[in-house]
């Protein structure tokens, strides 16, 4: 419990600018809504008939014209994006950290085990992505309601709920990579959120690269999806789940056995 309170404190900055930012950036997106509303019907029209340009950000399917579909795809990649990254440097630099800043053989000479010591740090994770979501949940709603929109609740759950998964997903097997790793972690962490986003669109381009939704956590997060289907495509959460519980396994396995200098 003491390693898991000192991972909170240590992260509390990065998590308060990282909230405030992507907490600040979906504000925004909101309050630009009303006055874009009027026009946003004829916009839809015009996205719809941009072809593979559309279809890579799922414009092609959603009514720009109300709120929910504004929302899915303006607001839905701001949170996607940004929360894919947070994760991501949150998961690659748990394990990593203490051999770069050469803090492991204080650590491991306490009465802790290896597996406590990776248990609390995910969890240390896992709590900063939920306090993360909380608190952008809670700006969303204020947002919502300032700007007197009424979207469905249930829609936005299951948003909001996908890309919490996402994120998890994504720190999960960073999580499982710094266990790999010594130091230099930061650009792989930011390269495979960044190369989870890219596969997405890629998937969304081409009937033929369609596979690829099954690789990224991006692919269950498809806001015209859910929005349309009223739920989570669960093939490729499914597939997420796995990942997510391969990159766990693999943490407490390496470095449970790994030589830490």
């Amino acid at each position: 419990m003491i390693l898991l309170k000192h991972e909170l404190r240590q992260g509390r900055n990065t998590l308060l600018i990282w909230s405030g930012v992507i907490a600040f950036m979906l504000g925004i997106c909101i309050f630009i809504y009303p006055e874009m509303k009027d026009q946003m019907g004829d916009i839809s029209g015009v996205f719809a008939d941009m072809g593979g340009f559309s279809a890579a950000f799922g414009m092609d399917q959603l009514n720009f014209g109300e709120f929910i579909g504004f929302f899915g795809v303006e607001c839905g990649n701001v949170l996607g994006l940004g929360g894919a990254f947070f994760a991501a440097l949150l998961g690659i630099s748990a394990l990593a950290k203490e051999e770069k800043e050469q803090t492991a053989e204080f650590l491991l000479t306490h009465p802790v085990t290896r597996e406590k010591v990776v248990l609390h740090k995910f969890c240390a994770v896992l709590t900063q992505i939920a306090i993360l979501n909380v608190l952008v949940i809670c700006i969303t709603a204020v947002s919502i309601l300032m700007i007197k929109e009424s979207p469905e609740a249930k829609t936005l759950a299951w948003l909001f709920l996908a890309y919490f998964i996402l994120q998890i997903e994504t720190a999960s097997i960073c999580f499982g990579i710094s266990a790999f790793i010594s130091r230099g972690g930061l650009g792989i962490g930011l390269g495979m959120a960044a190369l989870f986003y890219f596969l997405n669109i890629i998937a969304n381009l081409t009937e033929h690269a369609e596979f690829l939704k099954y690789i990224t956590p991006f692919g269950y997060t498809e806001g015209a999806d859910i929005i349309a289907k009223g739920s989570i495509d669960v093939k490729y959460l499914s597939v997420g789940l796995v990942l997510t519980a391969v990159g766990i396994a693999g943490a407490f396995y390496w470095y449970c056995r790994k030589d830490i200098v």
